[in-house]
C-alpha cells in the first residue's frame, strides 16, 4: 500500500519515465529520419533542368512591325528575367502563394503548423507548400499524394535552396507554372487572359491572375468569372493586409472591371490566315522542333496594311449580303418556360454557334414586325428596333415560312452600328485579298477569307478559280509583241467557233453587255473589256502563243490551256499568283516571288533564316520589255480613269492601274489593280461555284475591297509618274514602240476574216 508521502515520489518517476520514453521515440524518430534523409538525399535528382532552365518554348508569328499574330506550341510561355517581371505581379503572387517567401529556407515550418491549427480546427483546407517546394514538385515530382512525395519534395526544397537565390527560385516559378488555356508563366498568361504584355498589367488583373495557380480551370476568368472574382478578391485582401498595396490602391483594383479575352487566339490582329502560312513553312524546314524551339518568325505584312484589308474585306462581303435578302435563322429551339431550364437551353444552343468578330450570335426571346428582343452569349439582353430590322423584314413577316421565321427560339446573327443593334447574317459568299510590294514581292496583308475560324481554306493560295475579264492585260502583253499597238483597230462583232478551236463544245462568246460597238482601238477593247477583241487578239497571235507567254508571269500551263476561251480568263489562277503577274506590269517588267517571312530567330535573337529576295531591276529577273509593261501600264490606267474600274479614281490617284474581271454566269468576281510600288488583288465567289447574282460584277464587288484597302495603304505615299521608256514614241496622243511607227506593224483587225482553227 502507498503512503501518502510516496505518492508524489511515485508520480514523479511515472513522468519522469515516460518522459523518457517520449524523447526515446523521438530521438529513435529522428535517427531514422537522419538515416533515411542521409540515404534519399544523394539520390536527388540533379538541378541541371533548373540551374540551366530551358523550358519548351512555342513558335510565335509576329508581322515586321513585332505585333504578335500567332502562337504554335503544346505549352504557351514567354520566359521573362526577374527585373521584368512587374513588383506588383510578383507581390500578388507572394501574397497568396508564399508570403514568407524571403524568409524561410525552402520550407516554411510557421505556415505548416499555422495550416494545420487551421485545418484541425475544421475550416477549408489550406496547405503549406512554400513557392520553392512548388518548384520541386513541378520539375522533378508527380502529383500524388503521399508520405515519401512529401519527403523528397522537402530535400529537394532545401537542396534549391543551396543552389538558387530566392529571385532566381521565384523568376522560374513565375515563368514555369501553368496557369490554363496552354499558358505557362505568368506572361503568357497576361497575354491570354488579358491581351497585354505583363509589364502593362494593372493591380486588379495581377491579382485575377495570381489565382490561377492554385486551380487554373476553377479560377479561370473566363471560364469561372464568378469564383474568380471572388479570389482576386481575398488576393487583394491579403496584398493590402500585408502592405503591399495602400487603401486607394485596394479600392481602385478592388472596383476595376476586368476585360478579358474571350479567344485566347486573338491577338489583336485578324492574321490568321499569315500565321497558318508561315507556321507550315516553318514546319517544313524544322519539322517537331517547330513547336518547342521557341522560334520567332517575322513575316512581311504590318498591322496597319493587315488591319486595312481584312476590314475592307468583310465590309465588302457584307455589303453583297445586304443586296442578296435575308436567308432565315441559323436555328430554331423551342425554348422551356422554366427561368432555369431557359437559361440552360439557351446557352447550350448558342455554344454551338461562334461568334465572328462583331457578327454576333443571339438567340430571339420575343419577335414582332416592330421589335425583337434577344439575348447573347455573353447573357446581355439586347433590342432590335427600327432600321435594325429592315434587312431581315422577310423574316418577322406573318407569311414568312416556319423555318424562315425570326420567332421565340430562333438563333439569328446582330451587329451593333454605333448605339444600335441591327440583325444581319452570317454569309455564305467567299472572298480574298492579298498586296505585296511589286519591288521584292513581300506580302503586305493577306485575308484568306472572311473568318478563318469557320473556314480554313485559304482562298488566296488554295482557291484555284477563273479569273476571266482580269486576265485579258496577258493576253494583250503577248500581242505588242507580235506587232500589236494600243492604236491597232479590232472590230467588236460577235464570232462563233466550233469545239477544235475551244477544246470543249461550240462556242458563241458575247460582250458582257450584250452590246457590239464595231471597230474600235485596242486601247478602248481593254477599257471597256470587249470579250470580242480579246478573242480577235488571241486568235491573231495563236493560242498557243498565249498560254506560252503568260508562263512569264508564272501561271501554269497545264492549268490555262490553249484555247481561244484563254482570252477571256477561261482557265485557272489562285489571287497569290496574280498578284505576281500584275507586278510584272507595275515595277517595269521583272518577275517578283512573293514572299511572306523575312527572318526566323531563335529565343536568343539570333538568326537562323533570313530572306533574299528576288528584286526588281535586276535584269536577271527580266521578263517582259520594259517598252511592253510601259504600254500594258497606259492601258490599265485608262480602266481606271473611263472604263470598268472608275470607282478607283475616288482615291483622287492618277498612278493608279488595273482590271476588273467577271466570269461567265458571273460565278468569279476579281479586281487587280496596283500602284508602281504596291500591287492588290480582290476576289469575291462561292467555294461551289455558282451564280453571285446576275448584277454582280468584278467592278461592283471585289474593286470596292480593294479601293478599302489602298486609302489605307497609299494613303501617306506620293503620287508617281511613270517615265516614258527609251524605245516609246508617242504619236497622235498615243504610244507605239519605236520600231512600229504608225502606219507599220499590225494597224487593222476589224476586217472580217475567216476563223481558222489553231
Amino acid at each position: 500500500m502507498v503512503t501518502a508521502p510516496d505518492q508524489p515520489r511515485l508520480l514523479r518517476r511515472i513522468l519522469l519515465n515516460t518522459l523518457f520514453i517520449i524523447i526515446g521515440l523521438i530521438l529513435a524518430v529522428a535517427l531514422m529520419i537522419g538515416f533515411a534523409l542521409t540515404m534519399a538525399y544523394p539520390n536527388l535528382p540533379e538541378l541541371d533542368s533548373i540551374t540551366s532552365y530551358n523550358p519548351k518554348m512555342p513558335l510565335r508569328i509576329y508581322t515586321a512591325d513585332h505585333v504578335l499574330i500567332g502562337e504554335f506550341g503544346e505549352e504557351r510561355r514567354n520566359v521573362v528575367r526577374f527585373n521584368e517581371i512587374p513588383d506588383v505581379m510578383k507581390k500578388a503572387v507572394l501574397a497568396i502563394e508564399d508570403d514568407r517567401f524571403y524568409e524561410h529556407g525552402g520550407v516554411d515550418y510557421l505556415g505548416i503548423v499555422r495550416a494545420t491549427l487551421h485545418n484541425l480546427s475544421g475550416g477549408a483546407k489550406q496547405g503549406a507548400s512554400t513557392i520553392t517546394q512548388q518548384v520541386a514538385r513541378n520539375f522533378f515530382l508527380s502529383s500524388e499524394q503521399t508520405f515519401k512525395r512529401k519527403i523528397y519534395e522537402i530535400l529537394l526544397a532545401w537542396k534549391i535552396e543551396q543552389n538558387l537565390s530566392k529571385d532566381q527560385i521565384l523568376e522560374i516559378y513565375m515563368n514555369q507554372i501553368y496557369l490554363g488555356q496552354r499558358a505557362y508563366g505568368f506572361s503568357s498568361a497576361a497575354q491570354i487572359y488579358f491581351g497585354k504584355q505583363l509589364k502593362d498589367i494593372s493591380v486588379a488583373e495581377a491579382a485575377m491572375l495570381a489565382g490561377l495557380p492554385k486551380a487554373p480551370s476553377a479560377y479561370n476568368p473566363v471560364a469561372n468569372p464568378k469564383r474568380a472574382t471572388v479570389r482576386q478578391q481575398y488576393i487583394l485582401q491579403r496584398m493590402k493586409q500585408l502592405g503591399y498595396i495602400n487603401d486607394a490602391e485596394f479600392e481602385q483594383a478592388r472596383n476595376e472591371e476586368l476585360i478579358t479575352k474571350t479567344d485566347s487566339s486573338d491577338f489583336g490582329v485578324h492574321a490568321e490566315y499569315v500565321s497558318e502560312m508561315a507556321r507550315m513553312l516553318v514546319y517544313e524546314q524544322f519539322k517537331e522542333e517547330t513547336y518547342t524551339r521557341g522560334l520567332n518568325v517575322y513575316t512581311t505584312i504590318t498591322k496597319a496594311d493587315q488591319d486595312a484589308a481584312y476590314l475592307s474585306l468583310r465590309r465588302g462581303v457584307m455589303e453583297y449580303e445586304k443586296r442578296h435578302g435575308y436567308r432565315g435563322p441559323e436555328a430554331i429551339i423551342s425554348i422551356p418556360s422554366g427561368k432555369e431550364a431557359a437559361d440552360e437551353a439557351i446557352e447550350k444552343e448558342l455554344a454551338d454557334h461562334s461568334n465572328s468578330d462583331d457578327l454576333l450570335v443571339a438567340m430571339v426571346l420575343e419577335a414582332n414586325p416592330k421589335q425583337v428582343r434577344a439575348v447573347l452569349a455573353t447573357g446581355e439582353e439586347i433590342r432590335i428596333e427600327e432600321a435594325g430590322l429592315s434587312f431581315a423584314a422577310s423574316g418577322l413577316s406573318v407569311k414568312a415560312p416556319a423555318n424562315k421565321r425570326i420567332q421565340r427560339g430562333a438563333v439569328i446573327r446582330v451587329m451593333q452600328e454605333g448605339k444600335n443593334w441591327v440583325i444581319t447574317q452570317m454569309p455564305e459568299v467567299q472572298s480574298a485579298f492579298v498586296a505585296a510590294s511589286t519591288v521584292d514581292g513581300s506580302i503586305k496583308a493577306l485575308v484568306g477569307g472572311f473568318d478563318y475560324n469557320l473556314n480554313k481554306f485559304n482562298h488566296v493560295t488554295q482557291a484555284w478559280r477563273q479569273p476571266g475579264s482580269s486576265f485579258k492585260p496577258f493576253i494583250y502583253s503577248a500581242s505588242l509583241e507580235k506587232g500589236l499597238s494600243p492604236a491597232t483597230i479590232i472590230n467588236d462583232e460577235p464570232l462563233s467557233f466550233d469545239a477544235g478551236q475551244t477544246g470543249g463544245q461550240a462556242w458563241e462568246p458575247k460582250n458582257y453587255d450584250g452590246k457590239y460597238e464595231g471597230p474600235m482601238t485596242m486601247r478602248k477593247g481593254l477599257t471597256k473589256s470587249k470579250n470580242m477583241i480579246s478573242i480577235r487578239i488571241l486568235h491573231r497571235i495563236g493560242a498557243k502563243y498565249g498560254q506560252e507567254y503568260t508562263n512569264r508571269f508564272g501561271f501554269i500551263p497545264e492549268k490555262n490551256p490553249p484555247y481561244l476561251t484563254l482570252a477571256l480568263g477561261a482557265g485557272a489562277v489562285t489571287p497569290l499568283q496574280m498578284a505576281a503577274g500584275y507586278a510584272v506590269f507595275a515595277n517595269g517588267g521583272y518577275k517578283i516571288n512573293p514572299y511572306l517571312i523575312s527572318k526566323i530567330t531563335d529565343t536568343n535573337g539570333k538568326v537562323l533564316v533570313q530572306a533574299a529576295p528576288e528584286k526588281a531591276g535586276d535584269e536577271n529577273n527580266r521578263v517582259i520589255d520594259e517598252r511592253n509593261a510601259f504600254l500594258m501600264d497606259s492601258m490599265m490606267k485608262d480602266v481606271v480613269r473611263f472604263g470598268t474600274a472608275t470607282k478607283a479614281m475616288s482615291l483622287k490617284r492618277t498612278d493608279l492601274a488595273g482590271k476588273t474581271g467577271t466570269t461567265n454566269d458571273s460565278v468569279d468576281a476579281w479586281f487587280a489593280g496596283y500602284q508602281s510600288k504596291l500591287v492588290g488583288i480582290a476576289w469575291i465567289g462561292f467555294d461551289q461555284p455558282k451564280n453571285l447574282g446576275n448584277r454582280e460584277t468584278g467592278g461592283g464587288l471585289a474593286l470596292p475591297i480593294w479601293i478599302g484597302y489602298m486609302q489605307k495603304a497609299l494613303k501617306d505615299i506620293p503620287i508617281e509618274e511613270r517615265p516614258i521608256p527609251n524605245g516609246i514614241i508617242s504619236v497622235n496622243g498615243d504610244f507605239y514602240y519605236a520600231e512600229n511607227p504608225p502606219g507599220t506593224g499590225v494597224t487593222d483587225l476589224s476586217a472580217p476574216t475567216k476563223v481558222i482553227e489553231e
